[in-house]
């Protein structure tokens, strides 16, 4: 039991991975790429999925740990040291273009991974330390905003029409994507501008923390333009492109097709284990921090990620998350699979 956080150890090695593209050539820059989106999810298909909770004692001694909040700091300063190695050599190496579209894959794939992810459990944390790790983590993708809608909207909201993060039944990703990310942003202006005008201070101020994101990512972008050049800010900001791609397909498979019933005007049910598509998964889990079970997530979102729990009522994915971000890349082949499995699960009684 003491040892259990070593797996959470196991997703260092895409940084790993990471500082060897940078410092490659040919075909070996996409590896990371390749693990995370080929051999994952091929060996997912043949790993059963582990929906075993922790007993009471041991979820109290997780609970407890340091060990597993420190590997989420450590998380912040391999991925500013991954950013700065991907500068570095995208300014200094001379590339196939082919050699470039990989590296800018690669740090994509950490912006999506590490920088909104981990920056997503830290986020949902009470301490201002932790929270500022949260968004320092979410500018490396540009996306700080969504610290505040996903926490004040995205939670409140979930599987309601009323929220940008949660796709609709029949909505292919690719117009999802169009919706959740211009309305999420708007989203977070409203809930920013709400705060600061119930403290009494002036909408266009300081206060305003959407402002203050605003800020830091303009000065964030031109500190690595000011340093490293035009070229390779644009090559950061595709990679920041991807990482928000990354997260907004995963928005989209976690919520897909599923709805809170409404109960009076404006009020919805309680977000249950059943508005949340699930997966037990055991390497998509360990890779992105048990945010596969979303299920339990939703339910309580205090919950830490290393306890996080198994809902035997909850929607289960066909497959992992790695494997679910490709087959939500195909709609006829997702809406065949997904649309089937709502079909029956409805009919079973497991969700609305």
């Amino acid at each position: 039991m003491r040892l259990r956080f070593l797996k959470y150890i196991l997703p260092f090695l895409f940084f790993f991975g990471a500082w060897q593209s940078f410092h490659s050539y040919g075909w070996f820059v996409w590896l990371p790429v390749i693990a995370a989106f080929f051999i994952i999810p091929v060996l997912e298909l043949f790993i059963k999925p582990d929906p075993s909770n922790m007993n009471a004692a041991e979820e109290e001694m997780a609970r407890k740990s340091r060990i597993y909040d420190v590997l989420l700091y450590f998380v912040v300063a391999f991925q500013y040291f991954a950013l700065y190695q991907f500068l570095v050599s995208m300014k200094n190496d001379t590339l196939a273009w082919y050699e470039t579209a990989g590296r800018i894959a690669v740090m994509g794939l950490l912006c999506g991974t590490f920088g909104i992810n981990v920056g997503h459990e830290l986020g949902h944390r009470v301490k201002r330390f932790e929270q500022t790790l949260a968004k320092a983590l979410l500018l490396t993708s540009l996306y700080m905003h969504f610290f505040t809608e996903h926490n004040k909207g995205h939670h409140k909201r979930v599987a309601t029409p009323e929220d940008p993060s949660s796709a609709r039944y029949g909505e292919p990703v690719y117009k999802f994507y169009f919706r959740t990310i211009i309305m999420s942003y708007f989203s977070a202006w409203h809930i920013a501008n709400d705060e600061v005008k119930k403290k009494g201070k002036a909408v266009l101020s300081l206060y305003n923390e959407m402002i203050q994101f605003q800020l830091i990512q303009v000065a964030f972008v031109g500190t690595i333009w000011y340093f490293f050049g035009g070229l390779v800010t644009v090559y950061f900001l595709a990679a920041a492109l991807i990482g928000i791609l990354l997260l907004e397909t995963v928005n989209y498979i976690e919520h897909y097709g599923l709805q809170r019933k409404k109960i009076a005007e404006g009020r919805y049910e309680r977000a249950l284990p059943v508005h949340s598509w699930n997966s037990d998964h055991v390497i998509g889990r360990i890779m992105l921090f048990e945010l596969s079970r979303h299920s339990d997530h939703h339910y309580l979102a205090s919950r830490k990620y290393q306890v996080l729990r198994h809902h035997d009522n909850s929607p289960q994915m066909p497959t992992g998350y790695p494997g679910m971000i490709i087959l939500s890349l195909v709609p006829p082949l997702w809406f065949y699979v997904m649309n089937n499995r709502i079909k029956k699960n409805r009919s079973a009684g497991l969700h609305n």
